[in-house]
Parts: structure tokens; C-alpha cells; sequence
């Protein structure tokens, strides 16, 4: 990897921001930068080939060392004013510009305004026609899927020290707070394709400007800690790191097209592409790490993989895994309940290990992630369970006699799940932070 200086923007966050990087030395190369990386480390065994690609692209290489470094521009200024406002005060503002309108706002300050402005201003790489289908394909497997793998998925974001600290320090360990953020990303996900949710006045638009002021929030306080170590760890929650949660989805399905030896999206595929690409637009990811292809998509990924030093300790990694797996997402009062729980445990495991850990049973078992015969049943009647409703929505709402009936019901679930997961406040409480 090459180590030239950082991009003049990454380094101009110190002088135009410091109130949150002040403190920051962005002449270092933290550690969690692999920049010693190289084609032959064995932790690119199995993907040789994909890897080898992008050591052909140092500007690509060169963008994520860059993103590793950089925060949110807009929504950082915004959260710099937690010592003037008050951070229940800035989130308050924020819910009533979002609801209202920014002009409604009483003493709005005027980063309020750009945060909001620079979320209204649509670029124009942005489809949104194209992001109307993605939503309303996307509601099937927000239905159906998400609810038995999000445990999974979620899990996936603390297989790495660096990248997990954040998780840590701001008070996730427990089993309560665990369920908690689990519930908080799959209800953002699964507002964000319900009908005009991401029209300006819509659900979805206000939970991304909320979890994007969630991220600016971290920063602030970490940073402001004196306890973060940049030399180590970089700043907390970079760019870098808001990509696999925005783009995992379609990065896996572009790595299957890779595999089929396709390398263009289908029409349905394309739209869910899009719907991606201005949620992550909306939580303050630009344009140059997201990308419009198969390969483009794979090869940002595999960068950002590259980038990411291996690290895996259980008392980071460990503990939040743990703290996730016994969190009790449902109700099992019931034997419906109980049930489900069943097969989600089953399902998330399953998800986990072959999406994010190649398949790994031995090394998932040495993070604590087992799949015993129950485990293994119970993922196989979820997997046949997810394949029959989403056959029955996407045959029904192809059906001119029933299509509006079915377009409703899928509807109804969306909304019935949304109430499961509870409300989702966004919101990082910087006493509840483990900066002992």
C-alpha cells in the first residue's frame, strides 16, 4: 500500500473543525491502516484473485486510506456544538427540521441548515425513480429475510477490533443495549422502503439524518475523551466503516453475479443497487466509494478489506458477540414466539458464518458462534420459510386480481415488524460511555 499524505479534505477536518479533531495528529498511519499490505499475507488466501485486482488499482487503495481518516463534514460541524446546545437540545432540533422544515426551526444554527440542505440536494448520480422501485422490491426481503438474519449480519460489524472499539466505549455490551441496536438498524433499514420514506417529509429521510447525527456524536465524545487512541485505532466510525452497513447487501450479490460470470445488474437488481447508493448518499457517504457496477461494487469493498488490519480480541470482539447472542430479541411468552426465536437463532448463525466468515465453522466456534444439529434444522426450515413468503409476495403482487391486496398485506407486515423493533431513538448517551 502506498503511504503518501492524506488527501488535502482529511487533513483540512483539523483546521475547519476543531472542536472535534483538534486533538487529531493526521500526519500518523494508525495501526488498523495495513499499509504494509501485500497480495501474498495469508489472510487473502481465499480471495486472491479479487484481492489481486484491486493491488492493480493504488488510487482506489489510495481513496479508502483516505476514508479511514474521515469523518462527516457536515454533520460533525452540526454535533461540534454539543458544548454550546447541548446534545438532547441538537437531536431535538433536528427531529423538528426534519419534521417541519429547517425554517421552523427557532434559533437554528446555521450548520442545521447546511446539514439539512446537503441531505435535500440530491445529486445528480443519484436515480430516484430507480430508488422508488429499489424500495418497493426491498420490502420482500424486509419482510421475509430480515427479521430471522439481522442478528447475523449485525454480528458481522464486531468481527474486528478496529472497527468494533466504538461499539465498546459507547455502552453496547449489555444484553439490553445489544437488543437495542439490533432493533435500531433493521428498523432504519426497514423504514427506509416503506412508500415515500424517503421523500423529504418522510420516516426514513429523518432516521438517517438521525443515525448519521448519531455517528458525529460518537466522534465528539470520543474523540473529546482523551481516551481514544488515533494512533491506534484512526477516528472513530470513518467513512470506511459506514460502507459494509450500507452496501453489504448488494455487495454480495454482486459477488455472486462476479461468480456466475455476469457483470451487469438486471433491471429489479439495479433499482435495489440505487436504493443502496442514496441511503448511504443520505448518511453521508459521497459518491467515490459507492459504487455503480458488480465489479466497481466488489472491488471498494475489497479495498476497504485490504485496508482493515486483521484484529480479533475477545475483549472487544468477544464481549459484543457474547452480548448480542443472548440478547433476547423476541417475545417468548408464546409458542409462536418461541418459535421464532428458534429459527432466528438457527438463521443468524447460518448467515454469519457462510456470508462473513467463508463458511468457517472452526473459526466461528473460536469466537463462540456454534451450529449444532438444532441450529442446523432450525436454519433450514428459516431458509424454506423465507423462500415460500417471498414466492408468495412476489408471485401475488404480479397478479392484476390480487396485487393491490398483497401490495397492502406487505405493507401491513412492514409496518407490524417496525412496532416489534420498538422505537428507534438514534440516539448515543455519552454517560453510558465505558471511558474508565
Amino acid at each position: 500500500m502506498q503511504t503518501q499524505a492524506y488527501a488535502d479534505n482529511v487533513l483540512r477536518q483539523r483546521s475547519d473543525l476543531p472542536g472535534i479533531y483538534g486533538g487529531v495528529d493526521f500526519s500518523v498511519v494508525p495501526e488498523r491502516l495495513d499499509a504494509t499490505a501485500s497480495i501474498d499475507d495469508e489472510r487473502f488466501a481465499a480471495s486472491r484473485d479479487a484481492v489481486a485486482r484491486v493491488f492493480e488499482q493504488p488510487d482506489l487503495i489510495e481513496r479508502l486510506r483516505n476514508a479511514t481518516m474521515t469523518g462527516d463534514r457536515i454533520a460533525d460541524a452540526y454535533a461540534a456544538l454539543i458544548p454550546e446546545r447541548g446534545f438532547r437540545t441538537l437531536v431535538e432540533m433536528l427531529e423538528q427540521a426534519c419534521e417541519h422544515g429547517v425554517e421552523h426551526v427557532d434559533d437554528a444554527p446555521p450548520e442545521l441548515v447546511a446539514f439539512i440542505e446537503a441531505m435535500e440536494h440530491t445529486p445528480d448520480w443519484v436515480d430516484m425513480s430507480l430508488v422508488e422501485q429499489g424500495a418497493r422490491a426491498e420490502r420482500i426481503p424486509m419482510a421475509t429475510a430480515t427479521p430471522l438474519a439481522i442478528r447475523g449480519a449485525f454480528l458481522a460489524t464486531f468481527l474486528n477490533k478496529y472497527a468494533a472499539l466504538p461499539m465498546t466505549m459507547t455502552g453496547t455490551l449489555s444484553d439490553e443495549a445489544a437488543a437495542k441496536r439490533v432493533f435500531e438498524t433493521a428498523s432504519f433499514f426497514t423504514a427506509t422502503t416503506l412508500p415515500g420514506a424517503l421523500d423529504r417529509s418522510g420516516k426514513g429521510f429523518e432516521a438517517a439524518a438521525k443515525v448519521r447525527l448519531m455517528h458525529s456524536m460518537v466522534r465528539y465524545h470520543l474523540l473529546e475523551s482523551g481516551r481514544w487512541d488515533v494512533g491506534t485505532y484512526g477516528i472513530p466510525i470513518p467513512q470506511a466503516d459506514q460502507m459494509p452497513a450500507g452496501l453489504i447487501g448488494v455487495f454480495l450479490m454482486s459477488a455472486q453475479l462476479l461468480r456466475k460470470g455476469q457483470t451487469e445488474f438486471t433491471p429489479e437488481q439495479r433499482a435495489s443497487v440505487e436504493l443502496s447508493r442514496y441511503r448511504c448518499f443520505l448518511l453521508g457517504l459521497p459518491e467515490n466509494l459507492l459504487g455503480d457496477t458488480p465489479q466497481e461494487i466488489v472491488d471498494l469493498l475489497i479495498a476497504r478489506h485490504i485496508s482493515l488490519r486483521e484484529g480479533y480480541d475477545d475483549e472487544t470482539c468477544g464481549a459484543l458477540v457474547r452480548g448480542t447472542m443472548v440478547a433476547e430479541l423476541f417475545d417468548t411468552s408464546s409458542l409462536r414466539g418461541r418459535a421464532h426465536a428458534w429459527l432466528e437463532n438457527g438463521f443468524s448463525k447460518f448467515v454469519l458464518i457462510k456470508s462473513f466468515l467463508d463458511g468457517d465453522t472452526d473459526r466461528a466456534a473460536s469466537i463462540g458462534i456454534t451450529m449444532g444439529r438444532g441450529e442446523k434444522v432450525a436454519a433450514g426450515l428459516a431458509a424454506a420459510t423465507i423462500a415460500a413468503k417471498t414466492a408468495f409476495y412476489r408471485f401475488g403482487l404480479r397478479l392484476p386480481v390480487v396485487s393491490q391486496r398483497v401490495d397492502a398485506r406487505l405493507n401491513r407486515r412492514l409496518a407490524a415488524l417496525l412496532d416489534t423493533y420498538g422505537h428507534a431513538d438514534f440516539v448515543t448517551d455519552p454517560e453510558k460511555y465505558a471511558l474508565g
